[in-house]
């Protein structure tokens, strides 16, 4: 997705304070005037949240889409970008309604209306959904006559607001596709944004198929195998690390080429079936390897003392034991200390 040519045409801002805790909801009188090189900041800084945002959502309810209001307020607003403030006041009450829980922070909502969002040669206009909850503290130096005074104020860094919403115009009769991130998004706080105030469901596609795939495979190579085979950590390591290969160097995924090439033994294979949902052929997302490549970490940790990384022919480490001192240990080859 690409956000270089995209623009922020509309935006509405308002308060909302914790109904719990007795905060008040404070909407604006009208939408803010946005012009010129604050147009361009607000859309850099609001838009750079979402780049590292692959996992798409989409609005859902358990009887009809009608239901989801922010679907509906979205949806009004799309179709006539002239009621944007009425419905932004609309979502204001709506999160309001929802902030119940002691833990959920007040802060800033802003509704803005972007054009120009490139998402794989699509030309699309999305809705923002903002929320920022933390404050910063910034010098602001004021020049007076002959002299500088510093005054201290307190906002809000947008390129770093809390929680976001990014609503794409398509699909609409399948509740649209969204792009969501929330820095505080867990426990009660991950609910309350994603399930009790825009209520999404996440989509199947490439990158959560690559991710689930590929998280489902290291669980059993670390959990399952060793419950049902003798299996060294030079072993698990391995087929690790055949896996990523395999995910590195593909396009598509196919099953029955995977398990041949990764686990090769028809029983481990059969076992591997029994563990992982059954998997139909989907697109690798290069996104989604690269992040998995982060715990498909190839660590040997003994004790407290050491940690063996390794990275190629695991012929090359032998694990033996020393009945004289009665401990466990490896031995490596190697031709050349670097």
């Amino acid at each position: 997705m690409i956000f270089t040519d995209a623009t922020i045409d509309r935006l509405a801002v308002h308060y909302i304070g914790n109904k719990q805790n007795g905060g008040a909801l404070l909407t604006s009188k009208d939408e803010q005037v946005v012009k010129g090189e604050m147009k361009a900041m607000l859309t850099e800084s609001l838009l750079s949240r979402f780049v590292n945002c692959h996992e798409r959502y989409t609005f859902y309810h358990d009887s009809s889409l009608e239901y989801n209001e922010v679907y509906s307020f979205t949806k009004n607003i799309f179709e006539d970008q002239s009621v944007l403030y009425a419905e932004s006041v609309r979502m204001a009450t709506q999160i309001f309604g929802v902030s119940l829980h002691p833990k959920i922070k007040p802060g800033e909502l802003y509704v803005a209306y972007f054009t120009g969002i490139d998402d794989d040669g699509t030309l699309l206009d999305a809705v923002g959904i903002f929320k920022a909850e933390t404050k910063t503290l910034f010098a602001d130096m004021v020049p007076r006559e002959e002299d500088i005074d510093l005054q201290l104020r307190e906002g809000v860094e947008l390129s770093k607001v809390d929680k976001g919403c990014l609503v794409l115009s398509r699909g609409e009769d399948q509740g649209y596709e969204l792009l969501i991130f929330d820095a505080n998004g867990k426990g009660e706080e991950a609910q309350f944004w994603k399930d009790k105030f825009l209520g999404v469901m996440i989509r199947q596609n490439e990158f959560v198929q690559t991710q689930d795939f590929l998280t489902q495979t290291k669980n059993f190579v670390t959990k399952q195998m060793p419950d049902d085979f003798e299996v060294s950590k030079t072993e698990q390591i391995g087929i690790l690390s055949r896996s990523m290969d395999y995910f590195k160097t593909h396009g598509s995924f196919d099953r029955e080429e995977f398990e041949t090439e990764v686990l090769h033994h028809e029983n481990l294979i059969q076992s591997f079936r029994n563990y992982v949902e059954p998997t139909e052929g989907f697109d690798i997302s290069a996104q989604a390897v690269k992040r998995q490549a982060r715990v498909f970490k190839s660590v040997i940790k003994l004790d407290k003392n050491f940690h063996i990384y390794v990275h190629g022919d695991r012929q090359l480490i032998e694990k033996g034991y020393d009945e004289a001192i009665g401990k466990h240990f490896y031995k490596i080859y190697f031709d050349v200390e670097v």
